[in-house]
């Protein structure tokens, strides 16, 4: 338990840190990469409702401090968080088919993993570029910018998840 506590905290600074440098990236001024969902993402689905909504709003007020953001990013972390539980369970209906409760492509498999992951960054980039753009005015772009902003995050999420998880050997 300790163990995965102090994987968490370092996980946590490492993509805070690296986020604070991504943030800066924007490709073909549509495209920011946003990559510390993925500590979200990847929190045990067994935590509490409280306590990932707690982590989660630190989480995302860290980022607004980095980004000088006004709170849009811990906004859209805590709806994250909240959102996690039910988008989880749409794509597995039975949580007894699992036995790590910590979600990565080893424990889901890729195309649950994949679905379920994709929809919840989907759903942050949403909010997070609905609440930037805060009218209907530029409604192309903003789409064009929810789109690009959320494929290169799922590239990059799903990157990292494939360094940062223990595969196991199949051996005869």
């Amino acid at each position: 338990m300790t163990r995965n506590i102090i994987q968490f905290v370092i996980l946590f600074f490492v993509l805070v840190l690296a986020q604070a440098i991504c943030s800066k990236i924007c490709l073909f001024n549509v495209a920011v990469p946003i990559i510390f969902i993925y500590f979200i993402i990847r929190l045990p689905l067994s935590l509490g409702v409280n306590w990932l909504m707690t982590i989660a709003f630190f989480t995302g007020l860290v980022i607004d401090i980095f980004n000088n953001s006004l709170g849009m990013n811990a906004l859209s972390c805590v709806i994250l968080a909240i959102s996690k539980r039910p988008v989880f369970r749409l794509y597995m209906p039975r949580e007894d088919d699992i036995t790590d409760t910590i979600p990565s492509i080893d424990s889901l498999g890729f195309s649950v993993y994949f679905r379920f992951m994709s929809s919840l960054t989907l759903i942050y980039c949403a909010l997070l570029f609905g609440i930037q753009a805060f009218s209907l005015m530029n409604i192309g772009l903003t789409l064009l910018r929810i789109a690009a902003s959320s494929l290169l995050s799922i590239i990059l999420i799903l990157g990292i998840d494939s360094l940062s998880t223990n595969h196991r050997e199949k051996r005869l």
